[in-house]
């Protein structure tokens, strides 16, 4: 099978790393600097795991010329509307497309472009980041990547990906309810992006806060019950830990959207604060906390963007 990984950032570069480790057929396709940089050193993964680094293939967009099996789609949600055109030519009439990104929207993005028939669900359970000498760094040993058909139930491919993911390093399950555990990620990304950035603070020092522990608690219910209205009732499971995760005495956890602001770049407030925000409106639940959270992440990205075109 051969596998085109659109991004060798934290997810691209992490699970496109062990598939390489393993000897798997990767290429990754990546902006000329990072290509440069990758043929220079290789792709450096750090992790509690155990380190390693490994030759990538690299293409350039627009160096494309024939399909391939997967394409895993590892780019942040805002790089997504200009890596599709890009990474078009390697989708053929048999190419599976797996993206990995954190939310929602871009399922029906990447459907409208390619077709819903070539589209899986996927989520990926991980924290990872790129560090300022281009190495992967990451930090807890979990590493899971879940996937499955959109409608539902198994499949000779979701079969197949299992397989071919098997002994490559991190965990892959085919899920018969990829939708569901999405909206399940979702819910919990809306609750820490969404605490953690309006409060610019730990969730250990938020729970420590007079009505912190009150204001978890709600934001966490609204994105619960956008999912419940949405059909996707989050499970026993979740809630109980994603209780723990919140009511954590002196949890340094720190949203990714956090992390984002406090080192001044993009984030990914739109694609799931806004979302989740918009489709609360749609079905006419009031979510007044992420509503708060969400203008104060747009905020800051209009603010950024001003400094950066006055520079």
């Amino acid at each position: 099978m051969r596998v085109l990984v659109i991004g060798a950032g934290a997810l691209g570069g992490y699970f496109g790393g062990c598939l390489l480790r393993a000897g798997r057929d990767v290429t990754f396709m990546v902006r000329p600097r990072r290509a440069e940089q990758l043929t220079r050193e290789g792709l450096q993964i750090i992790s509690p795991n155990g380190d390693f680094t490994v030759s990538a293939p690299t293409l350039l967009a627009g160096d494309i010329r024939e399909p391939f099996d997967l394409v895993l789609v590892g780019v942040k949600s805002y790089s997504l509307n200009e890596a599709m055109p890009e990474f078009a030519p390697a989708v053929g009439p048999n190419t599976t497309i797996l993206p990995i990104l954190n939310g929602m929207a871009h399922i029906e993005r990447l459907s409208a472009q390619f077709g819903a028939d070539r589209v899986l669900g996927g989520t990926a359970y991980i924290s990872a980041g790129l560090d300022a000498a281009g190495r992967v760094v990451h930090v807890f040993p979990n590493h899971d990547l879940v996937f499955g058909e959109i409608p539902g139930g198994s499949s000779d491919r979701t079969r197949a990906l299992e397989a071919f993911f098997d002994g490559t390093g991190f965990n892959a399950r085919a899920s018969d309810m990829v939708m569901q555990d999405m909206w399940e990620k979702f819910v919990q990304l809306g609750l820490g992006g969404g605490i953690t950035c309006l409060m610019r603070a730990s969730l250990g020092d938020i729970l420590a806060a007079p009505g912190g522990r009150e204001a978890m608690f709600e934001i966490f219910v609204e994105c619960c019950a956008v999912a419940a209205a949405s059909g996707f009732k989050p499970r026993p499971a979740l809630i109980e830990s994603n209780t723990t995760f919140i009511t954590t005495v002196g949890s340094p956890l720190k949203a990714s959207m956090l992390r984002d602001i406090e080192r001044g770049s993009t984030t990914e407030g739109d694609h799931i604060l806004g979302d989740m925000v918009m489709r609360a409106r749609a079905l006419g639940i009031e979510t007044p906390i992420l509503n708060l959270a969400r203008t104060h992440v747009a905020a800051y990205e209009i603010g950024r963007a001003r400094i950066l075109a006055a520079s």
